[in-house]
């Protein structure tokens, strides 16, 4: 018979499936928009490309990703699973209200500011894990860097978009040199074919990167009711399969609403474009994972979208839903922090440890 810390656990841990579901689904459209808007696939065989290669992209990464969430966010020996609780439907209530409207947010940064919240609400803000890579930039150097901290996560809110739409940008540049001979019709054909490894390499940077946070989640839920040691350095294998199964499977029912935002009203996307901004997007994400950083699938993508489309001219970009987009990437931190810490007094009433 199971007991109270038993259920509660198990119930934390589905609600933390639930929001890697929901973050399948929510950002479906980063994995598959440039390959749907293209019509290089349909609708459904995207998002059946896209959740398998979420899904295997565990065989490849590092687990990083996950030992940030759990441990350089806030101070992992502060954290309850009240905590928890409150920041995961913190971040699972933004992201139902921005996926309603069709607004591609960040389900990352929903994830760490429901957990910033909670945790200062009951420790203060003297929780917050100090230092990290942007810190250790100026001090001692980068590649001495240990740890990766909210400074740093906050810094990507404008690092990772700027590097996508640089990466986009230069792609687009060399590729136009390349074939400016090339008649359009075969350039077309060419990157139709390109795409399914572009999209491919895409998917696996947002499984590699995105599934890790529901891990580190679950990670820190297991410390916190002393079912893995504190010392522990990263999940069980089971954390990790059921976390990218979760995210594979939310990834097939799909986000339509986000993949019109993104696939056709940043800007028009051809093939060509199509690839160049995947592959800038997988580049950028491979880096971030590599790098133990929490990243935004959905800033990346959108940084790479607007980097191709404005080789064509700064009209070509719809600067208006750009910046739409950029509100709700500031917003998320702070709202999900705000929704969090008013949960977390009701939640540690209900859960006691």
């Amino acid at each position: 018979m199971l007991d109270q810390q038993h259920l509660t656990v198990f119930g934390i841990i589905g609600l933390a499936l639930a929001f890697d579901y929901i973050n399948g689904f929510h950002d479906a459209a980063n994995s598959i928009a440039t390959v749907v808007s293209t019509r290089v696939l349909s609708p459904k065989a995207a998002v059946a490309w896209a959740a398998f290669f979420n899904f295997v992209a565990f065989l490849i990464f590092p687990l990083g990703v996950a030992k940030t969430i759990g441990k350089g966010v806030v101070d992992h020996t502060q954290i309850t699973v009240a905590i928890v609780t409150a920041g995961l439907i913190g971040a699972i209530v933004w992201n139902l209200i921005t996926w309603w409207y069709g607004i591609p947010s960040s389900s990352s940064h929903a994830l760490v500011g429901g957990l910033v919240g909670a945790a200062v609400t009951k420790c203060g803000w003297q929780v917050l894990v100090k230092g990290g890579l942007v810190v250790d930039l100026f001090t001692k150097g980068i590649w001495n860097s240990k740890k990766i901290t909210l400074i740093d996560i906050s810094a990507f809110i404008f690092i990772a978009p700027v590097v996508g739409l640089l990466l986009g940008f230069t792609l687009m540049v060399i590729t136009y040199w390349t074939f400016r001979r090339a008649a359009p019709a075969k350039v077309s054909g060419i990157f139709r074919k390109l795409q399914f490894i572009s999209a491919s390499a895409y998917s696996l940077g947002h499984g590699g990167n995105d599934a890790q946070k529901t891990m580190g989640i679950i990670f820190v839920v297991l410390i916190a009711a002393g079912w893995v040691p504190k010392d522990a350095e990263k999940p069980d294998l089971w954390v990790v399969l059921v976390c990218h199964a979760a995210m594979g499977l939310g990834t097939l029912a799909g986000g339509w609403r986000i993949v019109k935002t993104m696939g056709q009203k940043i800007c028009k996307l051809q093939p060509v474009h199509g690839f160049c901004a995947e592959t800038a997007g997988a580049l950028a994400l491979f880096g971030a994972t590599i790098f133990k950083i929490p990243v935004s699938t959905t800033h990346t993508i959108t940084g790479s979208i607007v980097g191709v489309g404005s080789t064509r001219g700064l009209h070509a970009v719809k600067w208006g839903v750009a910046g739409r987009v950029v509100w709700a990437w500031v917003l998320t931190i702070p709202i999900t922090a705000g929704i969090a810490a008013a949960l977390y007094y009701p939640m540690s009433w209900l859960i006691k440890f």
